[in-house]
């Protein structure tokens, strides 16, 4: 079987990446369009982005519109600003959210209609190249084809792609991330924990996305409670950074499966973030999935140290969901109740949300069939 295995043209990854990326930045474009949110800009962390630039005589524009949850009116607004002032590249810098927004509004500078319009299709297109910066480890976005907005008329997360949102460059500099408060930290950690699990008992994997699996899936393991602890441990900030570009070519690669499909409805209807809504519903999700490849968790549990290579699979598959809670409990993931969403008005979406989990095509990657029905059932096994 061959296997198509697709990555960012250029990466830049590691200490002061962002200050060494300058001149390929120089070389792309001449005026950028910065992509951006109020809680990076306020942070000061655009400002370090733009005396960089100022100093490498670039010229920029900052559109600093993009909420925790993008949304297609955003997308619009951006691209406003991009034809309006005159950009000739975009820079994404933050999290996840101004990412993916960065590769829609490179996308809808060029293309016609709607954004909404190329749900369940190919990107195509010769968009504006990009850079892309992310400021938390977790999400990956810097790494993948995908961009997910939201359909502000049906309030549906669309989860759309394309070899064409892959970024011209990425830069990866950890020390971007250790302004990011604990429940950020938490949040993107369980991310990128997800998109590794996931790619690792997805349908889609090869042997290139497995290694890039479980490397990131022991990184998160060993670092995600000790960062968490201390933010400003370098060390673990560094290895995150690493592991959420690893599991963000993974996804890339091997796609998601039920846990991201189950996780975006949550999201865009009782507005979570993304990676604690993935972190919400990973244990129960996995649990369903476990039989279907009990040799790929006992895998996952052998790497990370939660079992021995002796014992049998499906005991150490199951020790892998025991130190899977763990992690959460570490790290505080609240439960739906915790989180303060109503029982009541949640268990009158699930079958909604079980519908939309299917259209997006997520939960047919994992090795397990999975059906709607069985969506349903783990929605509910939430509240026990």
């Amino acid at each position: 079987m061959a296997y198509q295995f697709v990555v960012p043209d250029r990466t830049i990854i590691g200490e002061d990446s962002l200050k060494q990326s300058l001149p390929a930045i120089k070389a792309i474009g001449k005026k950028a369009l910065i992509v951006t949110g109020k809680v990076v800009t306020k942070a000061g962390i655009v400002n370090v982005l733009t005396d960089l630039l100022e100093q490498e005589g670039i010229s920029y524009e900052i559109f600093n519109e993009i909420t925790s949850e993008p949304t297609d009116y955003m997308i619009e607004q951006g691209v406003m600003v991009y034809k309006d002032k005159e950009c000739d590249f975009i820079i994404g810098i933050g999290g996840g959210s101004p990412l993916d927004s960065a590769k829609a509004i490179g996308a809808m500078s060029v293309l016609e209609g709607k954004i909404s319009d190329y749900l369940g299709k190919e990107i195509e297109g010769d968009f504006p190249a990009m850079v892309l910066i992310p400021t938390t480890a977790g999400t990956g976005s810097e790494a993948t084809k995908f961009t997910i907005i939201t359909d502000s008329k049906r309030d549906v997360k669309m989860l759309l792609k394309g070899d064409a949102l892959l970024p011209r460059l990425a830069v990866i500099d950890p020390s971007l991330s250790m302004s990011a408060p604990k429940s950020v930290t938490s949040a993107t950690g369980m991310d990128a924990l997800t998109h590794a699990v996931e790619s690792y008992t997805s349908r889609k994997g090869n042997p290139i996305t497995d290694i890039f699996a479980l490397s990131a899936i022991k990184r998160i393991f060993t670092y995600l409670p000790i960062a968490y602890s201390n933010g400003e441990d370098k060390k673990a900030r560094e290895e995150l950074a690493i592991a959420a570009y690893e599991a963000g070519i993974c996804i890339n690669n091997a796609s998601v499966t039920l846990i991201h499909g189950m996780s975006r409805p949550i999201g865009a209807l009782f507005h979570v973030p993304h990676g604690v809504s993935n972190a919400m519903i990973i244990k129960e999700g996995l649990a369903f999935a476990l039989d279907g490849c009990y040799d790929r968790f006992a895998d996952i549990a052998r790497t990370i140290g939660a079992a021995a290579y002796e014992e049998a699979e499906e005991t150490a598959a199951n020790a892998f969901l025991k130190v899977l809670e763990e992690l959460c409990i570490t790290v505080e993931i609240p439960t739906l109740r915790e989180y303060g969403i109503d029982k009541e008005d949640f268990e009158k979406r699930i079958d909604k949300m079980a519908e939309d989990a299917m259209a997006s095509g997520s939960p047919s990657n994992t090795i397990k069939k999975v059906k709607k029905d069985d969506l349903i059932q783990i929605y509910k096994k939430l509240w026990d």
